[in-house]
C-alpha cells in the first residue's frame, strides 16, 4: 500500500508540473501578445485597458529589467507593480513621431523549469518594428523570467529580465501588407 501512495504522489507532482509549465507558457505568450501593435485582442479599447491586462499578469512585487550593455542603459531596473505600470504608460501614452505601426513578438527556444510554487523560463524572441516614416528594424532579445504561484493558485510573472541580442535596420519596403487594426479575435 505505501508504494501506491508514493506512486500517486509522484504522478500528482508530474501533473502539477505539466500544468504549471502550460500556464507559464500561456502567461508569457499573453504578455507578448498584449505588447503587440496592433493589439490582436479585439475587445481592448484603449492602451490603458491594455496596460491593466498586462499588469494582471504580474505580482505586486515584480521586477522588470533590461540588462547588458544595451538594455541595461535603455530600460534599467523597475521594482514593483507601480513602477512597471509607469514604464508601460510612458511607452503607450507618450505618442512618438514616427508612430509605431506594427510590432509582433515571436517566441522561440523555450525552457521552463518549475520548482514547487516558483519557476523560471528562458526564451529568445524576435520582433519586427514598422514605423510611419517607412523605417523598419528587427530586434532580438533573450528573456530570463521568473514566475510565482499566487495564493489564489494562479501563476504570475515575478520578474521580466531581457537582454539585447541584436537590432538590425530593415530596408525600406521590407514588408508591404500589414493591418492597421487586428480583427483576429473578434467575436
Amino acid at each position: 500500500m505505501p508504494e501506491n501512495n508514493e506512486t500517486i504522489k509522484a504522478l500528482v507532482l508530474r501533473v502539477e508540473t505539466l500544468e504549471a509549465e502550460a500556464e507559464i507558457r500561456r502567461i508569457q505568450s499573453r504578455y507578448m501578445s498584449l505588447c503587440d501593435t496592433p493589439i490582436p485582442e479585439y475587445d481592448v479599447k484603449s492602451d490603458a485597458e491594455r496596460i491593466d491586462r498586462i499588469m494582471d499578469l504580474y505580482t505586486e512585487d515584480a521586477i522588470w529589467e533590461g540588462v547588458g550593455e544595451y538594455y541595461g542603459n535603455q530600460f534599467g531596473k523597475l521594482k514593483g507593480a507601480a513602477a512597471i505600470r509607469k514604464h508601460f504608460e510612458a511607452f503607450w501614452n507618450d505618442r512618438k513621431d514616427p508612430a509605431l505601426l506594427l510590432n509582433c513578438h515571436y517566441l522561440t527556444s523555450e525552457q521552463i523549469h518549475v520548482d514547487g510554487s516558483t519557476a523560471s523560463g528562458q526564451w529568445v524572441h524576435m520582433q519586427p518594428w514598422f514605423f510611419s516614416d517607412g523605417k523598419a528594424l528587427l530586434r532580438s532579445s533573450r528573456l530570463n523570467n521568473a514566475f510565482r504561484k499566487a495564493l489564489d493558485g494562479k501563476w504570475k510573472i515575478a520578474r521580466t529580465r531581457t537582454e539585447n541580442v541584436f537590432i538590425a535596420p530593415l530596408p525600406a519596403g521590407w514588408a508591404t501588407d500589414y493591418p492597421v487594426t487586428s480583427v483576429l479575435m473578434k467575436p
